[in-house]
């Protein structure tokens, strides 16, 4: 059904295109095989203007005309649906290159790809070549997430979904009911924010913690969508990066390099443990797991707390 839609979109935007004068419905109905086929007129008539709205949708210009006898025409002038000459200097062709490249390890990376092509194809100067300048610049941004894409369509076709989550501190994971917002890369991980539905909340979920796929439900967004969607700086809060204060902990001797790099104070012990004092931010107890036993939190009472529920529900699987 999906490719018929495509086809009959296809040619009425061919007809719209190609005549020199208004086209009435009538008309439209007897050149288009697929209205030939609509069984009533109520039936024509309700799969043209859904059909004519679409084709607006995309970015055609249809114009409506009446006639002397005062029926309604329609067609679409080329001047009107033509796009301005694509010029582009080497500098941008070269901005639009490495964007490129940013996507080939990426889901997007025939998109990418396709996307020059028909910057070619719309008269991009054949001596200019997007991958030749600053050929020593090699971007990457990998999305080896099986929800990368489900999730990308849905945030694009504002579709809710549901996956299975599983947070830091569970040891099982959980279904969740989402409104997606917009996908982000952050420090080699992708976010995605969005609208929890069982929370009433907004949420930030880390595609790396979730488990199974990603299912697309029916019907509309419940919240409002928000002009900005601070993916980055939710993130970036959680994971102590706007700390208040400090936390005490031993690190055992030549481990945890990006720990001393943030260290306020460093007081090195000789028996095999080094004590620093490191800023205590919101996500700081999830960061301190991953070094396993080489850290010990000594205080404050309530990091060193979350630290153990962390490591007991890894332990449980």
């Amino acid at each position: 059904m999906a490719i018929a839609k495509a086809e009959r979109l296809m040619n009425l935007a061919l007809c719209l295109l190609g005549t020199r004068r208004p086209l009435s419905k009538r008309e439209l109905r007897e050149s288009i095989e697929a209205y030939l086929e609509a069984g009533s007129d109520d039936s024509f008539n309700r799969m043209f203007e859904r059909d004519k709205d679409d084709l607006r949708e995309l970015g055609l210009v249809i114009e409506t005309v009446e006639n002397l006898e005062g029926e309604v025409g329609y067609l679409a002038r080329r001047d009107s649906n033509r796009l301005p000459a694509i010029t582009l200097d080497a500098e941008e062709a070269a901005a639009l290159g490495l964007a490129a490249k940013v996507w080939q390890q990426a889901r997007l990376a025939g998109a990418a790809s396709g996307a020059l092509q028909k910057l070619r194809a719309a008269g991009l100067p054949e001596d200019v070549d997007p991958y030749g300048a600053h050929s020593a610049l090699e971007p990457r941004i990998p999305a080896h997430e099986a929800s990368f894409e489900p999730l990308m369509l849905a945030c694009r076709d504002r579709r809710p979904v549901v996956f299975d989550y599983r947070k830091a501190t569970a040891a099982r994971p959980e279904q969740r009911h989402v409104e997606p917002w917009a996908l982000e890369c952050w420090r080699g991980h992708w976010y995605l924010a969005g609208w929890d539905r069982d929370r009433g909340a907004e949420r930030v979920f880390r595609l790396s913690r979730i488990t199974g796929k990603v299912r697309a439900r029916a019907g509309k967004y419940t919240a409002d969508v928000p002009d900005v969607v601070t993916v980055r700086e939710t993130v970036a809060s959680w994971a102590g990066e706007t700390a208040d204060r400090t936390a005490l902990i031993r690190l055992r001797t030549d481990a945890g390099y990006p720990l001393r790099a943030k260290a306020v104070a460093v007081r090195v012990g000789d028996d095999g443990w080094d004590e620093l004092e490191i800023p205590y931010g919101h996500g700081l107890d999830a960061w301190l797991v991953e070094f396993g036993p080489d850290v010990v939190v000594l205080e404050p009472a309530e990091l060193r707390a979350d630290v153990v529920d962390r490591l007991r529900a890894v332990a449980k699987g």
